[in-house]
């Protein structure tokens, strides 16, 4: 099935994939009175008097900005703001869907990381959470270091956390099946983007053996010439056999291949090269880096990529929905490592995992249930 006409078919024929329904009738001037004027005034003075009325007297509770500037869109780069509205719907659609959360697109012209933490920070009194989306790396860090400090409201960046999380929790599921232990894997991420750190900085904490994150130059290391802040900072952290080589001698003795970059770049040679039986999670969008079928013949014991249409697939969508009902219910403000790491095993407890049905689906609603009630539980404590 060609999956790229099918989804332009369904965009032009829907014009996009959402639209604004009232919750309350609107049929006479009774309805008309209390909906809007005269009676909204006594609101407006109730809300006035104390905003945080505004989360009960307004959808403000249930309501998710999708901030993006569209430079890091699905795995395809800097399409610019208005490109990545398809992908902003489609995250709206999902928290709608499966979290029961009103979340709003909003693809702004502007890359400068002054200017988007500004407009968060305008925009904050319409909502109760904001999730930044396709903005790449190294800004996003920055953009939401500064944000999580000005805002009194949580906010998330899904391509860094999200993928972390729903990776570490394929990872314990991969450790399930096959019996091993996660403190003695050896880890490869491919991708030193925002993503591959995020599931570099949450593997370390979640105490993986051995971390080695792979950019175009090479293995990052301390000391290499060239790293921004931010790579330098999980370089210091991670590599403790401080490789220097390429992706594929670093493959070489490995347990895992975590790939959040570019398709194509890992050949059956190169899974041979690893440590026996790995797990191979080739997440990269929409051409994984090797294809399942040549993973296995390579040797792999476990494939997974980040395709709906392909087993095994670990996508951030498993996330999002349930962190931020979660952490709205729970009034969470800033979520933790620990948190992830606890959302992360919770999304993996919620399907008893084989080695070809080794993640959840989106479609299971155990999945926000049980991320819902593991964010309670660690806000009541």
């Amino acid at each position: 099935m060609s999956y790229s006409k099918k989804s332009l078919d369904l965009h032009r024929q829907a014009r996009g994939k959402i639209e604004i329904r009232s919750k309350v009738s609107l049929k006479n001037k009774e309805d008309m009175s209390s909906a809007y004027t005269p009676g909204v005034a006594a609101v407006c003075k109730a809300i006035a008097e104390d905003k945080r009325n505004s989360f009960i007297l307004t959808n403000r509770a249930s309501q998710v900005a999708i901030v993006s500037d569209g430079t890091a869109i699905l795995g395809l780069g800097d399409l610019g703001p208005e490109a990545a509205m398809p992908v902003m719907e489609g995250k709206s659609i999902i928290f709608k869907e499966f979290a029961g959360i009103d979340a709003f697109p909003l693809c702004i012209n502007s890359t400068d990381v002054d200017d988007i933490v500004k407009f968060c920070m305008l925009i904050e009194p319409s909502f109760a959470g904001i999730n930044l989306e396709d903005i790449s790396s190294p800004r996003c860090f920055e953009i939401f270091e500064q944000l999580e400090k000005a805002l009194s409201i949580p906010v998330f960046h899904d391509d860094q956390d999200g993928t972390a999380i729903v990776t570490l929790a394929a990872i314990i599921n991969a450790c399930r099946v096959t019996g091993r232990e996660i403190g003695k894997l050896h880890v490869v991420v491919n991708g030193a983007g925002a993503a591959g750190i995020a599931i570099a900085r949450l593997l370390i904490h979640a105490c993986v053996g051995e971390v080695v994150l792979v950019d175009t130059k090479g293995s990052l290391y301390d000391g290499r010439p060239g790293m921004n802040p931010i790579k330098q900072d999980i370089a210091e952290r991670s590599n403790r056999l401080k490789h220097k080589g390429d992706l594929q001698s670093a493959l070489i003795g490995a347990d895992v291949f975590v790939g959040v970059s570019v398709g194509n770049i890992v050949t059956e040679e190169m899974v041979a090269g690893m440590n026996p039986s790995p797990f191979i999670f080739a997440m990269a969008n929409p051409t994984p880096e090797i294809m399942p079928e040549a993973a296995f013949r390579a040797g792999a014991c476990i494939v997974g990529t980040g395709r709906s249409d392909m087993p095994n697939q670990v996508n951030n969508a498993l996330v999002f929905p349930g962190l931020f009902k979660g952490l709205l219910e729970s009034g969470i403000r800033k979520i933790t490592p620990e948190m992830k790491i606890a959302v992360a095993d919770a999304i993996a407890r919620s399907i008893v995992p084989t080695a070809d049905n080794l993640m959840p689906t989106t479609f299971d609603k155990q999945v926000v249930d049980n991320i819902v009630k593991v964010l309670a539980g660690m806000a009541s404590n």
